[in-house]
């Protein structure tokens, strides 16, 4: 690969890094009084950013690309079962219209709860529920059905590569 091409692709990941870094100061723990958008805004741009490290950390579209990734990860030593090589909830909630179809093509009513907060502490009358997207801003889970994310892990991630990109960028 060009020399450059690797400078231009590790200046990439550090600044997708430091995208979701910003984000995610963004989120607040209180669990009282926040704005919900910005909360989901942020969570979706720490979701975007940690596809588009691992879109240019583990592509695998062609052989080019493959060899690509591979050279680039083993430059930045990471792991190729680093937890940013599953871009399975940034893809939830990148092609959430899908998931809305396929969920209501299998079902003909019943409730629909999505953007819920703190889900995993109900109080003692609560009704247990299905949630579609969910975030427990105290511990930082995110949960897409019967899915869970743990963000600290993703961001934790984010962080240890942005460091390992650091000998190779200004940033």
């Amino acid at each position: 690969m060009n020399p450059l091409a690797e400078m231009v692709f590790i200046g990439e990941i550090a600044l997708q890094s430091q995208i979701a870094e910003r984000a995610a100061n963004r989120l607040p723990i209180d669990p009282a009084g926040f704005d919900h958008i910005e909360v989901w805004c942020s969570i979706q741009s720490i979701l975007v950013a940690a596809g588009n490290v691992s879109k240019i950390l583990w592509s695998y579209s062609d052989k080019k690309s493959t060899a690509r990734s591979k050279k680039l990860r083993e430059m930045l030593n990471i792991e190729d079962d680093n937890i940013l090589s599953d871009r399975k909830f940034r893809n939830h909630f990148e092609h959430y219209d899908d998931r809305i179809q396929t969920w209501f093509d299998s079902r003909s009513g019943g409730a629909y709860v999505d953007l819920a907060f703190n889900p995993f502490k109900p109080t003692p009358w609560e009704i247990p529920k299905f949630y579609h997207r969910a975030y427990n801003q105290v511990d930082r889970i995110l949960t897409f059905r019967d899915e869970t994310l743990d963000l600290k892990e993703v961001l934790k991630a984010l962080e240890t590569i942005q460091l390992k990109c650091k000998p190779y960028t200004l940033m």
